[in-house]
């Protein structure tokens, strides 16, 4: 009683954690992930600054070439892959891993198509006469969208090894079991869906201040 008692009247008892607390909870590749997406979000930022800046002061009207209609199919294409990216969770959940293996597969496809659509929306680019080596703003569209893509790879190879490893687990009964109590897997499913919903987020970002400034 009294040794209880002693605890609750420590100082600081029965406060929330601490932000430090909190962050020494954070596991040490999550952790890593949210590093890794300040410096692309800094990285990023910085590029649209210099585009926006270059943009206005180039002298050139907007609405020039008509916006590449691959960009904007991309853009419908990976938003329905962060949508069925958003299913893997319950999935895992419901320990439905074969169905979590297509759901992986389907994102994993919808991240390649996307890269492909911008590629060809650099064609487009390449046909209305905006070059990389032309006009400053015109480079720093090739530039901004190019190392969009760069990232979305990286999401996109760790997807495969996941998809991989998910769709192995799924085609037995013992290593279903395993697959889902592995706390490590729980881990990586957490971090591709939070890295891929930023990249996700990251290009609609990109995507209107093309749409307006293009």
């Amino acid at each position: 009683m009294n040794s209880d008692k002693e605890h609750k009247d420590k100082v600081g008892a029965g406060r929330p954690p601490s932000a430090f607390a909190r962050m020494e909870r954070v596991p040490p590749l999550l952790m890593l992930l949210y590093l890794g997406m300040i410096g692309i979000t800094v990285l990023f930022a910085i590029l649209m600054v210099m585009y926006v800046r270059t943009r206005i002061f180039s002298g050139i009207p907007t609405g020039l070439h008509p916006f590449p209609r691959y960009f904007s199919i991309s853009t419908i294409v990976l938003l329905v892959s962060s949508y069925t990216l958003s299913q893997a969770r319950r999935l895992y959940q419901q320990d439905d891993v074969t169905n979590l293996a297509r759901c992986l597969g389907a994102t994993l496809i919808l991240g390649l198509t996307f890269a492909g659509l911008q590629v060809l929306g650099w064609h487009d680019l390449m046909t209305q006469r905006v070059l990389f080596t032309g006009e400053a703003s015109g480079t720093y569209v090739y530039i901004i969208s190019a190392l969009h893509v760069a990232h979305l790879l990286g999401g996109v190879l760790f997807l495969t090894v996941l998809s991989l490893r998910t769709l192995h687990a799924s085609r037995d009964g013992v290593r279903t079991l395993v697959f889902i109590r592995n706390p490590y897997r729980r881990l990586q499913l957490r971090m591709v869906s939070i890295y891929w919903h930023f990249i996700d987020g990251l290009w609609v970002l990109l995507f209107a201040m093309f749409l307006f400034l293009y």
